[in-house]
């Protein structure tokens, strides 16, 4: 008994992806075997239960308060692992409950969409306690693959599909760059394991390892859709089901902090000049394409497509200071923005209805008159992303701009600003089409209940609430990464 009670210990901080990898296979068995007309109601329910009792098991045994490595250095437990896994949780729970009406009428099996959200979300897990190259490309190929088949789920739709091949062939060069730099990285350390790869890169980074670094940065930029490499993101936002989009748009940001934290900034610490002067020039390149072809756009979906580009290029801004401040500042923009993109997709699927999807900008001229509180919570989220005071995207903005200032970028905050300057123009526009056009009077008002208008008004509140109180999130962020 004693030899398993210290086995037990030793693999105890892995219970939550144990758990959740049962969950998945329990609530596959429930979809397969319980019949009629309520399954899909049944097995969306059963998995957001088991979303609930994941978030007990993580904060039970995946709260440790110093560093764990285990597996033979394969897995590694820490703060910043527990504060991505639940808000993945969070996040994916708040996602498949505004989807769930969305699934309902375009006829979309429900159970398959919900098992692979849990096995993109056992991805995220991986990702975030990844201690090795190994467990890292493992997350990554776990979570790719989930959002390949959940973006091809419409069968009817051949949109749909041909977002789902480009993204899968886009996809699949990323992980092969992504390969290729981990086995360069390698063959010169002779180590996957992060923290002796880190030791061993003290000195003068040679050629090899500034190829690797740079295959390694451009699978970084392709997974954030990061310009250049966004051309799957317009494509895939937009011909995807909005529920799956708004899947895409979220939880995943998670995974892709913790695959750029862990590599970047713990792995390759000791070569940080090399990947930092990369990152800053795809952090450019984001902020200026995603603002200026955001613009043109007239549907919302493609809008916030190119706005995704843009954010991104704020976090990868964070992970261009290569300071701890800077590391603290991206997880705090990316916790934000991505709350900011779960209420924006909410508000498209709550406004839309049976042979309505609500994607078109002109969709929400007069949305003031013909709904006002879903009027008032997309202009909440709209401010927030355009970083208007005191909302909480411009606390997020101005934590990016504080660690490049502590670092000397002055060129990178003025850039940074003239972006957030575009960006909230055609935001602001939104809430112009909103408050001051004439509703057409065709336009029909959405079909969702009272219970997902009152979440979706807590998902919008909350960020007013942590624009008046933003220390409370960030010294959190500030923490992990201490």
């Amino acid at each position: 008994m004693p030899d398993m009670q210290t086995y037990w210990s030793t693999i105890a901080p892995a219970t939550p992806e144990m758990y959740l990898a049962a969950a998945i296979c329990a609530i596959l068995l429930i979809d397969v075997f319980a019949g009629g007309e309520r399954r899909p109601r049944l097995t969306g329910t059963v998995t957001l239960i088991a979303l609930a009792i994941g978030a007990w098991v993580t904060l039970q045994y995946g709260g440790v308060s110093t560093r764990t490595v285990i597996f033979d250095g394969l897995y590694v437990a820490d703060p910043l692992a527990l504060v991505l896994k639940l808000a993945a949780l969070l996040y994916v729970a708040v996602a498949l409950l505004y989807s769930r009406p969305s699934l309902a009428r375009r006829a979309i099996p429900g159970g398959e969409y919900y098992v692979l959200s849990l096995t993109a979300l056992l991805g995220i897990f991986v990702l975030a306690s990844a201690a090795n190259l190994l467990t890292l490309y493992i997350g990554v190929e776990l979570l790719a693959l989930s959002l390949y088949a959940m973006i091809a789920f419409d069968r009817e739709s051949p949109v749909s599909g041909e977002a789902a091949m480009k993204y899968f062939v886009l996809g699949s060069i990323a992980s092969g760059m992504l390969l290729y730099g981990i086995s360069l990285v390698y063959g010169i350390t002779g180590s996957l394991a992060l923290d002796s790869i880190a030791l061993q890169l003290a000195s003068e980074p040679s050629l090899g390892m500034i190829v690797g670094v740079g295959f390694i940065v451009v699978a970084i930029a392709f997974k954030y859709g990061a310009a250049p490499f966004h051309m799957w993101v317009p494509d895939v936002y937009h011909g995807a089901p909005t529920a799956v989009t708004l899947f895409v748009s979220t939880a995943p940001k998670f995974a892709y902090f913790a695959l750029a934290y862990r590599l970047l900034a713990q792995g390759l610490d000791g070569v940080s000049p090399a990947w930092t002067e990369m990152i800053a020039i795809v952090a450019v390149l984001s902020l200026i394409v995603g603002n200026v072809f955001a613009i043109a756009q007239t549907n919302l979906k493609r809008m916030l497509a190119y706005s995704a580009i843009a954010n991104a290029g704020y976090v990868l801004l964070g992970f261009a200071t290569g300071t701890t401040a800077g590391y603290g500042a991206a997880l705090y923009y990316t916790i934000v923005y991505v709350l900011v993109a779960l209420g924006a997709f909410g508000v498209i699927l709550l406004a839309s209805r049976r042979g309505f999807e609500a994607d078109q900008l002109d969709d929400y001229k007069g949305l003031a008159s013909r709904d006002p509180m879903l009027a008032l919570w997309m202009l909440m989220l709209m401010f927030s992303t355009a970083g208007v005071p005191p909302f909480v995207g411009f606390w997020a903005k101005l934590a990016i701009f504080e660690a490049l200032w502590q670092v000397g970028a002055l060129w990178l905050i003025v850039i940074g600003a003239l972006a957030a300057v575009v960006g909230a123009f055609y935001y602001i526009r939104i809430v112009k089409l909103m408050y001051f056009d004439e509703a057409p009077a065709a336009l029909p008002r959405g079909e969702a209940g009272p219970t997902l208008r009152f979440v979706l008004g807590i998902n919008a509140l909350a960020t007013l609430g942590l624009g008046v109180v933003p220390a409370s999130l960030f010294d959190i962020c500030k923490a992990v990464l201490g």
